[in-house]
């Protein structure tokens, strides 16, 4: 049966769905939480639980990334943030939580992200996050990959993270500008690369065939994008992530059996979000403004991401999302609010057990209903 609709007689369009729209559903079989295993697996690196902090500064600092690391994820750094502008950034962060969410703190933003990266800062910032002893993670935007890359990889980072709004495996650049070769890059590098955004089953497909590790879903969907209202560009997360679910299985078969990771990116708010991303075929999930509500992140209750103070077309926006508790409770637990803000581990492992699977590829078999609103 087509799931496509008329939305005239000269345009068809294809029916979607968004977290809301969905849910889980138990089988004959329940467990106990203590039994469920959250663990997952990505190259040669083993994680207790399934979650990547988001490159955001509003997220992730090293701080942050390290204590994300001991709680069993993988904290990602933003290596063209403020961490990597300047030798001390807790001024700048200050400043930017004591600001409203108007053209001024738009204008302000701009100025303090036109502070050059600096190469020293990058490796002193993985350096710290390395001597921890926790996995180490650092992301660029694709167009300043192939300028910091070297660095990065010198400064050895044991996950390499290529994030944008979107990434294409066959990117056309304007005259003189030459675009990043993403297969030849991930070929030539000695560490495991994620690579996205994807929305599409096509699109997904051929990052995988660039050689990369994971493949990030989403296209700004998340709290703080405003990319649906300026560029009219939407992918709803539950349709996206079975999309490239479903590429990656048929790319294992395609290749002979080589796995690529699909973690979901963007629209998980809350611990129910990321039972359903799970659910819908992701491996992992890439946390922003869950994460920002923690009272120890950076963003002081604020969350914003680089496309906030984009120099020509911003689409994002600072969002206040206030302080719920300190991140490892906002992991871990336990929660003192019911709203899934809190212990987003619990409550994956719970309902994991409510619906009767110990493991998370399996429980990427549960079945979904879909209700309409």
């Amino acid at each position: 049966m087509s799931n496509e609709i008329e939305i005239g007689r000269g345009k068809r369009a294809r029916r979607v769905y968004t977290f809301d729209e969905i849910g889980v559903v138990p089988t004959r079989r329940t467990r106990d939480p203590e039994v469920v295993s959250t663990e997952w697996s990505i190259d040669a690196f083993r994680f207790e639980i399934p979650v990547l902090g988001a490159p955001m500064d509003s997220v992730m600092s090293p701080a942050t990334a390290i204590e994300l690391g001991r709680l069993g994820g993988l904290g990602v750094l933003n290596l063209e943030g403020l961490w990597t502008r300047y030798e001390d950034p807790e001024p700048v962060l200050e400043e930017l939580g004591s600001l409203g969410d108007d053209a001024a703190a738009v204008r302000r933003m701009r100025e303090c992200y036109a502070e050059p990266i600096k190469p020293e800062l990058i490796r002193a910032r993985l350096g710290e996050i390395r001597e921890s002893g926790v996995t180490v993670a650092g992301a660029l935007s694709p167009h300043r990959t192939a300028e910091f890359y070297e660095t990065v990889v010198g400064a050895g980072v044991d996950l390499f993270v290529i994030r944008g709004n979107t990434v294409s495996a066959e990117h056309v650049a304007k005259e003189g500008r030459e675009p990043l070769n993403l297969k030849q890059f991930i070929y030539e590098l000695d560490v495991p690369v994620v690579v996205g955004g994807a929305a599409t089953y096509q699109s997904a497909l051929h990052l995988m065939r660039t050689g990369a590790a994971g493949v990030l879903v989403g296209f700004g969907g998340g709290a703080s994008s405003t990319t649906r209202a300026t560029l009219g560009i939407r992918a709803p997360m539950a349709s996206a992530i079975a999309d490239v679910a479903g590429a990656r299985s048929d790319y294992l078969d395609e290749s002979g059996g080589r796995y690529v990771h699909v973690i979901a990116d963007g629209g998980l708010g809350t611990s129910g979000d990321l039972v359903k991303a799970i659910a819908c075929g992701a491996d992992a999930v890439m946390l922003g403004a869950a994460l920002a509500r923690a009272t120890d992140a950076p963003g002081r209750g604020w969350h914003w991401g680089q496309e906030a103070h984009h120099d020509d077309l911003p689409r994002g926006k600072r969002v206040r999302v206030g302080g719920v508790a300190p991140l490892a409770e906002v992991v871990s637990g336990p929660a003192h609010v019911a709203d899934g803000t809190a212990n987003l581990m619990g409550a994956l492992r719970r309902a994991m057990a409510t619906t009767g699977y110990s493991e998370l590829k399996e429980f990427q078999r549960v079945g979904i209903v879909y209700a309409e609103r």
